[in-house]
């Protein structure tokens, strides 16, 4: 739908100049404002309307204007006349639009030079341009001034020279927007780059202060290392995997290191190697961390043990003490058995001497009585009274440990192994015992010693 002729005024009537541009042809868009119904001539004298439609790649502006170009110019600051150029009715989007302005008559060229109408936008932009024309007389006269074939044919040649050059205009027109768009949408992803490269640049110098502070966390760490090095050395056995693990951090953090000098000639992998970067940093701390705190652990517990230690050392060394203190009790008490066993044998003998029955015949398998020295435990026969004579030795015998009877025609050797089953003999001194708990007492003494 047309719009309504345009009653903005003329160069001559404005206070304002047109937007121009000293812009050459080659960075003008011909192709987005189209001219219709253009005539090869228009009548001196005479208004002419400018029929025009907006294409989608352009947007109306109020700055826009239509002016009168003669042929062969070279910015669009060489215009004959203008008109503003009026903006489309409301709700013009991605759709053509068709659009008129009137010259005035008055304004127009007097000559009979080619002119063609040209679209200007405000930022001086030519966006389209029509085939040219002439102000002439109407066709009537022109077969007056035309009198020969020459001159009909250099016109013809001069009209078709004109319009190939259009269309090699238009041509060029529509490469040189498609490099226009080509280098827009370069310009956009450099513009893109550019960002990303500040944006890693950034995060370059922070990381680069990181390992500034990581390099000296770990030097901090090494000067520890050196002042806890006699403690460690005390407790190498029990810390061997924790230094074997430090050792490896170590050479890990010195990799990194490595890698972080050169990140500076790696401007194209600075995403990929600052990631990796972040993570290694991150695991480093983490296993630094813990390793301060199997560290310190370790010592709690090396302490707990010495501690532990130093207690039950104490206990033992009591406990030998108690266990020494009975010994020597048993001792004593083995002692005075002995001594009593001794007079009790040595009664035992007199008693046999002075007995009338001592002159009668004993029996074939009677034993002699042992000696003073022979048993452990005193007098086998004072469970009989201490006072029988020979022929009661020789008809009874009794166990002292539990109170057994044997007649007197059985063997020494089978009466005394039954009495020895009841003894505990220990198997690193010559001594025996009836009580079980301090036989026990009696080894762990060996123990300690």
């Amino acid at each position: 739908m047309g719009a309504e002729l345009s009653q903005t005024p003329t160069m001559d009537d404005s206070c304002d100049d047109p937007p121009t541009s000293a812009v050459l042809l080659d960075s003008c868009h011909f192709s987005h404002v189209l001219f219709n119904d253009v005539e090869k001539f228009y009548v001196p004298g005479g208004d002419v309307t400018c029929h025009y439609t907006l294409t989608q790649h352009i947007t109306a502006r109020g700055k826009d204007w239509v002016g009168i170009f003669r042929v062969g110019w070279k910015t669009t600051r060489e215009y004959y006349t203008f008109m503003w150029a009026p903006l489309p009715a409301a709700g013009h989007g991605d759709t053509a639009v068709q659009q008129k302005i009137q010259f005035k008559a008055y304004y127009l060229p007097k000559d009979d030079e080619y002119y063609q109408f040209c679209y200007v936008d405000q930022d001086g932009m030519v966006r389209g341009a029509s085939v040219p024309f002439q102000f002439r007389a109407e066709a009537e006269d022109d077969i007056l001034v035309v009198t020969t074939q020459g001159e009909v044919e250099e016109i013809e040649l001069q009209n078709k020279n004109l319009r190939q050059e259009n269309e090699e205009l238009k041509a060029s027109c529509a490469k040189l927007q498609q490099q226009n768009l080509e280098l827009q949408e370069e310009l956009k992803k450099t513009q893109e780059l550019q960002k990303s490269l500040e944006s890693l640049r950034s995060n370059t110098e922070k990381l680069e202060l990181e390992l500034n502070s990581l390099k000296m966390e770990n030097k901090h760490l090494k000067e520890q290392s050196d002042c806890t090095g006699a403690e460690l050395q005390q407790l190498k056995e029990q810390i061997q995997n924790v230094t074997s693990e430090k050792e490896r951090l170590e050479n890990r953090l010195r990799t990194a290191l490595d890698h972080m000098d050169q990140l500076q000639s790696q401007v194209l992998n600075y995403e990929k190697e600052v990631e990796n970067l972040s993570h290694v940093d991150q695991d480093k701390t983490e296993q630094l961390e813990t390793l301060k705190e199997e560290n310190q652990q370790l010592r709690l517990s090396t302490a707990q043990q010495q501690h532990d230690l130093m207690k039950e050392l104490e206990e033992q060394k009591h406990l030998f003490q108690v266990l020494q203190a009975e010994k020597d009790e048993a001792d004593e008490e083995s002692q005075k058995l002995r001594a009593e066993n001794s007079a009790l044998l040595r009664h035992l003998s007199q008693a046999t001497e002075l007995s009338p029955l001592s002159a009668l015949p004993r029996a074939p398998a009677a034993t002699p009585a042992p000696g003073a020295g022979d048993l452990l435990f005193g007098n086998p026969y004072s469970a009989a009274g201490g006072n029988l004579g020979a022929g009661v030795e020789a008809s009874l015998r009794v166990c002292p440990l539990c109170g057994e009877l044997f007649p007197g025609d059985v063997e020494s050797s089978q009466y005394e192994a039954h009495v020895r089953s009841h003894l505990l003999d220990c198997p690193m001194c010559t001594e025996s015992f009836e009580n079980k708990q301090v036989f026990e007492d009696h080894l762990l003494c060996h123990r300690l010693e």
